[in-house]
């Protein structure tokens, strides 16, 4: 608080609040943020490592949904065409859209046709799928 002092006898106090200090908080603050904004935003590539999770044994047979290098896709060992791909999951899963479909696909499929089947899955409500990859033994 500051006091104003003047020639008459009737003193009051004056009521205004220091911004000089919050100002100052407020201009170190913005120089942390301008500085490490850049930092956590950096988009450089980097090769991730592998996991080597431990594999927990499965209870039940898994279903595996598999599109190979000729982009045919084949539900466990079966072909399938796309657009019967939600009346298969349906049957095999007995309608029980909580079910995880495990879902392994060449590498050298393009990501649209990728997206294509997952999109597909999603549509017949099939949201819980784990992407298979190789495990490393090293």
């Amino acid at each position: 608080m500051s006091f104003h002092l003047s020639d008459s006898t009737n003193e009051q106090e004056l009521s205004e609040i220091n911004v000089t200090p919050f100002i100052d908080v407020m201009l170190v603050l913005l120089i942390i943020f301008m500085v490490t904004i850049p930092l956590t935003t950096v988009t450089v590539p980097i090769d991730l490592p592998i996991a080597k999770a431990n594999v927990e044994p499965q209870l039940e047979k898994p279903i595996i949904l598999s599109l190979n290098q000729q982009q045919e896709l084949f539900l466990g060992n079966e072909p399938l065409l796309l657009h019967n791909l939600a009346t298969a999951l349906d049957q095999l899963t007995v309608n029980n859209r909580d079910t995880v479909i495990f879902f392994q696909v060449d590498k050298t499929i393009p990501y649209e046709i990728l997206m294509n089947v997952m999109n597909q899955l999603r549509t017949a409500g099939y949201l819980k799928i784990g992407l298979v990859g190789l495990e490393n033994k090293e």
